[in-house]
């Protein structure tokens, strides 16, 4: 138990003690730095149980822990706020119980309680780019945190591999692409069709101004250009099962998934499973069959079958056209109930999705709670802003987009650059520091998209966040390769347990352990909110905390022997705790810097 679960439990019993009053919670918060004490119990809440002066209140009850709580050294009120001080022991032993944990802050595994998490879920007509990024490190460590959680967990992805935006990339290529492979042109497979998207566009452009200038309204000319009529053709085609569009289909589609993969293994995220939309889009139309007996859905005269949400202050939603095809919710449905049949276990499905689909999970949720799937409740859709450059908005067919490669390459250019100007990698070998540049960059480029709250929409400064100082990723890996100097630097053995001796412990000692004590709260909290910002500000402030112990607390120099070893853990400590932290939001931590 906490110290925190044990005072609330305490204060319980005292008010049921001092005033015959139940109360159903108790309110904390860290003391203020200029107070003294190390928690505070807030008393204005509890006034609506008992009427009286918050002061006296205050009194009565911080008497009533001393007396029954040994951990409990003195306390103070100020106005409404009873300032408990915790004897340095209650510090030291939990210090010794966390020490050599290597999975301190982690929940023990609910093999039953399963999640699904979705993310990426790119279309195969162009490379990954800055927008997938924050996806992908969004969905991977909101992943990695219900794991830490306790939950057991699936990662997955749908691949948007049909359409017409596919068959664009299709016939560009088959137009102009003079038979050009991945191998011939010595780019990544996802380049390359990513090229052809763009030139169907500019072809596109010139066909639609051609047009116009022969007195055709734009949004005609938008239809009759004939190089998007091909396009229409060739998709008629491919569901048709032509097999020579199918057979170009799946070799530039393969080609995507092999770059596809180089970038996710540069990211360093990885999937469980993998589902395709050519093998999805037709799901979900027994569903819906089903839901028309049961009268969760309705028929038009036109043959079209709709839901009605306006009980639930949305709109009617079509999720059958009156041709018997399905449209996108028809088929979201149906791979909803598809993954619960591939994984029986999941009582739940995480949706990595931008912002702009906000409605769009709203309704999907809503019907499939209608159809009556207990799992339904446990829905969420993962919503996060966008990101955005300096220079404006992307855009996939004007070829203005962050490619995520090219972001990935850029942020260990830079920080090689600022690596250099800081001058602290005498003794590296060339492949070291190449490997430390990829460490630096990506761990700059992670924690400067999760450190923020996914709502939130972020302007990306790949310069900035590559800063040595500040909220960044390489302030904190800098502070773990701090520590990891000092370990080496410590030629005696600090591994013995001191769970017998007794030290005072200084300030800095006794904030940092309240910092470690935070994190299985943290983890909790982090994976309840789907946030990894939660984790990423817990480890800055756990650094921040760490460096002001560093400054003021002499480590090595300490002459009391069991101090010294003692101050050795508790950096060893922090160094494992951030390592832990930075793990779940997917970013490396080097042994030196």
């Amino acid at each position: 138990m906490t110290i925190e679960s044990l005072i609330e439990t305490k204060v319980k019993e005292g008010f049921l003690t001092l005033y015959d009053v139940e109360i159903p919670n108790v309110e904390f918060q860290a003391t203020r730095k200029d107070f003294e004490g190390d928690i505070t119990v807030v008393i204005f809440p509890l006034l609506r149980y008992k009427k009286g002066n918050p002061v006296q209140i205050g009194e009565d009850i911080g008497k009533y822990l001393v007396d029954n709580i040994s951990e409990i050294k003195s306390y103070n009120i100020v106005k409404g706020f009873l300032n408990l001080t915790i004897s340095d022991i209650y510090y030291l032993n939990f210090f010794n119980q966390i020490a050599t944990n290597p999975t301190y802050g982690f929940a023990s595994k609910k093999e039953t309680d399963a999640r699904l998490v979705e993310y990426s879920s790119p279309n195969t007509n162009k490379p990954l780019h800055l927008g997938h990024i924050r996806n992908v490190l969004l969905g991977y460590s909101v992943a990695e945190i219900l794991k830490a959680a306790g939950h057991k967990v699936y990662k997955t992805q749908i691949i948007n591999d049909r359409g017409i935006h596919i068959c664009k990339s299709m016939l560009a290529w088959e137009k102009f692409g003079n038979g050009e492979t991945p191998e011939s042109t010595g780019l990544k497979g996802d380049k390359l069709v990513g090229n052809y998207y763009v030139k169907f566009d500019q072809e596109y452009k010139k066909e639609i101004a051609e047009l116009v200038l022969n007195g055709i309204t734009e949004d005609d000319a938008k239809k009759q250009a004939p190089i998007f009529l091909e396009a229409q053709e060739m998709l008629r085609k491919w569901e048709a099962g032509d097999e020579k569009i199918v057979t170009l289909w799946n070799m530039m589609n393969n080609w995507v998934y092999d770059g596809f993969d180089i970038t996710y293994h540069n990211i360093g995220v990885d999937f469980d499973k993998l589902y395709y939309e050519s093998k999805t889009y037709l799901l979900g139309k027994d569903i819906i069959e089903e839901g028309l007996k049961k009268g969760v859905f309705f028929k038009k005269d036109d043959g079209s079958v709709w839901c009605d949400l306006k009980d639930e202050g949305l709109d009617e939603k079509l999720v059958l056209r009156s041709d018997g095809t399905a449209v996108y919710i028809t088929q979201d449905i149906g791979t909803a109930v598809q993954r619960t049949k591939d994984f029986p276990d999941v009582n739940g499905m995480i949706y990595t999705v931008g912002n702009e689909q906000d409605y769009h999970f709203k309704v999907l949720f809503l019907i499939l709670k209608k159809l009556g799937y207990s799992w339904a409740a446990n829905l969420y859709h993962l919503s996060y802003g966008m990101v955005d450059l300096p220079s404006g908005k992307m855009k996939s067919r004007e070829g203005t987009v962050v490619d995520a490669d090219d972001l990935i390459d850029e942020m260990t250019d830079t920080a090689k650059l600022i690596s250099e100007e800081l001058g602290k990698l005498e003794g590296y070998s060339a492949e070291e520091k190449e490997k430390l540049y990829k460490t630096i960059g990506l761990g700059a480029l992670k924690y400067f998209i999760l450190k923020v709250d996914p709502k939130k929409r972020i302007l990306f400064d790949p310069k900035a966040s590559v800063d040595f100082q500040g909220n960044t990723g390489p302030f904190v890996q800098y502070t773990y390769a701090r520590i990891q100097s000092i370990l080496r630097k410590a030629n005696f053995n600090y591994n013995d347990s001191l769970d017998k001796i007794e030290i005072s412990l200084h300030p800095k000692e006794k904030e940092l352990i309240k910092q470690l004590e935070l994190y299985p709260g943290i983890i909790e909290q982090a994976a309840a909110n789907y946030s990894p910002a939660i984790i990423a500000n817990y480890t800055y402030d756990l650094v921040k905390e760490f460096n002001s112990f560093y400054q003021n607390v002499s480590i090595l120099g300490e002459e009391d022997n069991n101090k010294k070893v003692f101050r050795v853990q508790l950096s060893k400590k922090v160094a494992d705790t951030i390592k832990s932290a930075f793990k779940l939001l997917g970013i490396q931590v080097p042994e030196r810097m």
